[in-house]
């Protein structure tokens, strides 16, 4: 018999500081597949100020990213126990904001910004979250396949989206783009699209213009 068993498991993330309880605003970063936190925090922290909090949460799986040796990276869930992976995210994802809003006397604004295989992580999670998303940033990735629209119109209707990606990444391509504008167009929503030379990456540059709009 294959059955299940629930106890208590630690997991890492990243964080810029401290939170006082006084920043206006945290903005949550879930990384791609193969990445780990630590390496993934640096592309934001230059963003990190007295009142913008970075948060990077770290998937619990871990992998070598070749052979069975050297460099090894965390990803969020693959297809084999998918739906228990999912549960087991959520729990983590929704104990850690708690701590942390927890240190808050009042909600500063959310923004989530999934990378890759952490867009449909992060916007899977939010569906079910019970705390408004200010803005989300969907960076080389798109919503999770699996959400339905009549599900998630409520829980988007005050969230200001985004939807960045470079024009020579293989994995995003215009179908996938158009799926997801229709998907949007189910919600009543449109999102602000930014595209930039270069393939699957986060580029400084566009971040930056994202950066601005947020703060």
């Amino acid at each position: 018999m294959k059955k299940t068993h629930s106890f208590t498991y630690q997991a890492h993330y990243a964080i810029s500081k401290e939170p006082s309880g006084k920043e206006k605003m945290i903005l949550i970063c879930f990384h791609g597949y193969g990445q780990l936190v630590e390496f993934f925090i640096r592309k934001f922290l230059p963003f990190a100020t007295e009142e913008v909090l970075i948060l990077a949460p770290e998937g619990t799986n871990y992998q070598y990213l070749q052979d069975f040796k050297g460099r090894i990276g965390a990803n969020w869930m693959t297809r084999h126990e998918r739906e228990l992976a999912i549960h087991n995210n959520h729990n983590y994802l929704n104990s850690l904001l708690s701590e942390i809003l927890g240190t808050f006397e009042k909600k500063p604004k959310v923004a989530l910004l999934g990378f890759s295989q952490g867009a449909a992580t992060a916007t899977r999670w939010m569906s079910q979250w019970t705390e408004e998303v200010d803005f989300l940033i969907l960076w080389a990735g798109v919503f999770a396949h699996d959400m339905k629209p009549q599900e998630s119109q409520k829980k988007l209707d005050k969230t200001k989206i985004y939807a960045v990606h470079g024009t020579e990444d293989e994995l995003i391509t215009e179908e996938i783009l158009e799926k997801q504008r229709e998907f949007l167009r189910k919600l009543g929503k449109t999102a602000q699209e930014y595209q930039f030379s270069g393939g699957h990456e986060i580029q400084t540059e566009i971040l930056k213009k994202v950066m601005a709009d947020l703060i």
